[in-house]
């Protein structure tokens, strides 16, 4: 069948989705303080070496959170902030970044349920292999979501004077290949699509005479 997580069912297509409706912080002892901002829950934010399938989870769920929760005040900003050109400009920079690497995560969660190929042996799990497309199509759409959401907070960005915010000159890097479209995931994001389609269509095709 391929890579295990062929075998996906509706169970699972739910403890994904679920899941990131889960706040992490009330479950994992340790913490000493309430969550409150979107800084707080970007810091909680870690890059695995492996990125296994609840690792993903895990960060995306943090960084929705991020997105939802209020920034905190300009002191305890992740750069420094003096006047409010520069306030301005941060929170742009943060909310593109944050939707940028939540594109990243739902890309990465869905190459675990994605098939790059309908190899004819694996008719036996046909519709096991339809259902781990099926996820894989919406982590995909979701991906597209934020992606576009990236490029809207990075045409903002280019209405705003550009200050130097040597903290997060990585942010202003991203914002910077997005608008020269060096960084551009739409058509990432269709050919995975495009490739998944055809797949599924092999899948759907076999029956008892092509096994």
């Amino acid at each position: 069948m391929g890579y295990c997580w062929g075998m996906a069912d509706n169970q699972e297509v739910r403890r994904i989705f679920f899941f990131l409706f889960i706040v992490v912080w009330t479950q994992i002892p340790g913490y000493s303080y309430r969550i409150l901002y979107a800084e707080q829950y970007y810091r909680l934010y870690h890059i695995h070496f492996y990125q296994y399938p609840d690792d993903c989870l895990e960060n995306i769920n943090y960084l929705e959170h991020a997105l939802a929760a209020d920034f905190c005040n300009p002191l305890y900003a992740l750069a420094r902030i003096e006047n409010k050109q520069e306030w301005e400009r941060y929170r742009c920079l943060f909310k593109m970044h944050v939707n940028l690497k939540l594109t990243q995560l739902y890309l990465t969660l869905a190459s675990g349920y994605d098939k790059r190929i309908a190899y004819f042996y694996n008719a036996p799990w046909k519709e096991q292999n339809l259902k781990s497309l099926a996820i894989a199509e919406k982590l995909y759409r979701t991906a597209i979501t934020y992606w576009n959401e990236a490029r809207q907070w990075s045409s903002r960005l280019t209405r705003i004077f550009r200050y130097n915010l040597e903290e997060i000159q990585n942010w202003e890097d991203e914002h910077y290949r997005i608008q020269t479209k060096e960084l551009d995931y739409d058509d990432i994001i269709q050919s995975h699509l495009k490739r998944l389609a055809a797949v599924r269509s092999r899948f759907e095709h076999m029956d008892d005479s092509t096994y």
